[in-house]
């Protein structure tokens, strides 16, 4: 039997669906965040999703995610659930039943594909101007090499205390030095440069309907970005494990949406080695303290075992910094 919450979320979900709520049961985790399945008096579901805030990150993830979805909403995108209310940390949307896809086939990539060209499409549609830019946006090559200098500090303070992490965070800190120079002479993302991204895109964040078709989620990061971000991460993050041909399929596909950008190839030779080394450290969030809060706010639980699978995972993106 499904795990009940408690009569104070079945209260915050009634006041926001405004009709008498039969139940509130967990939905799963999204990493940062606490999803639960809300089903109504009337047989209406709906998902709730509540942004736990630490001291650390100010930043307004359910502000972006709510405004990301209403405007792709205005423009007819319904591949995309429907932002519904909020309040507080907390937001209502609509539930989207179906399957995680596990097994990736070249169809599901051209929807990706197809997808990242519809969000291109709408730079130019009313109210884009006003979107914020995605979180940690790759604006120039030394922004780029900033964020990862500052995340590589960060990590080599609590080195010490972890078995293991100071040798991989050596041989990252190599990958960079190696991708500097390059990274460097990459200038200021121009107007036409850039692109709308969910700034954390790919089937670890998307949901396989019935019918077969997709629904991309979790746009807590969306924004404005160089699209060679989105290109590269894609492939990178560690939710996706595309075979070479998928790989390949995925990387002809999306430079043909952006063959329109203006140095893309460019950027994309300079910044996506670096891009690689970053997420190789992103993957090493769980051994900063503050990044555990969040992690145990959204339910986890096991630091060690997470760490451990967390440095597996940085020795893989290491290994494609050179691809």
């Amino acid at each position: 039997m499904a795990e009940t919450c408690s009569s104070a979320w079945a209260e915050l979900a009634a006041r926001l669906a405004r009709i008498p709520v039969r139940s509130v049961t967990p939905g799963g985790r999204g990493g940062n965040n606490r999803l639960y399945r809300v089903e109504c008096e009337d047989g209406a579901v709906f998902a709730l999703k509540s942004y736990p805030r630490t001291p650390n990150d100010t930043r307004d993830r359910l502000g972006a995610e709510f405004a990301a979805l209403a405007f792709l909403a205005r423009h007819g995108v319904a591949e995309v659930p429907a932002a519904l209310a909020h309040e507080g940390d907390h937001a209502l949307y609509q539930w989207i039943e179906g399957e995680a896809v596990a097994d990736p086939t070249p169809a599901d990539l051209d929807a990706a594909i197809a997808f990242a060209a519809r969000l291109h499409g709408l730079r130019h549609a009313e109210g884009a101007e006003s979107l914020a830019w995605a979180s940690e946006a790759c604006t120039s090559g030394s922004e780029m090499l900033r964020q990862v200098d500052q995340r590589l500090a960060r990590l080599r303070q609590v080195a010490a205390d972890h078995d293991g992490l100071a040798e991989v965070l050596d041989a990252i800190a190599a990958a960079i030095e190696a991708c500097r120079a390059r990274a460097a002479a990459i200038g200021e993302l121009a107007k036409d440069q850039r692109t709308l991204s969910p700034a954390d895109f790919g089937f670890h964040n998307a949901l396989r309907m019935a019918g077969g078709g997709l629904v991309f989620i979790d746009f807590e990061y969306f924004g404005w970005d160089d699209p060679v971000k989105l290109a590269a991460e894609f492939d990178l993050h560690p939710g996706m494990s595309l075979s070479p041909p998928l790989s390949t399929h995925w990387r002809e596909g999306i430079k043909a949406v952006y063959e329109d950008v203006p140095g893309f190839a460019a950027r994309w030779t300079a910044l996506r080695p670096l891009l690689a080394a970053r997420w190789a450290l992103i993957v090493l969030n769980e051994f900063l303290p503050e990044r555990w809060a969040r992690r145990a706010a959204a339910g986890e639980t096991d630091a060690g075992a997470a760490r451990l699978r967390q440095l597996d995972k940085a020795r893989i993106l290491l290994g494609k910094v050179s691809e």
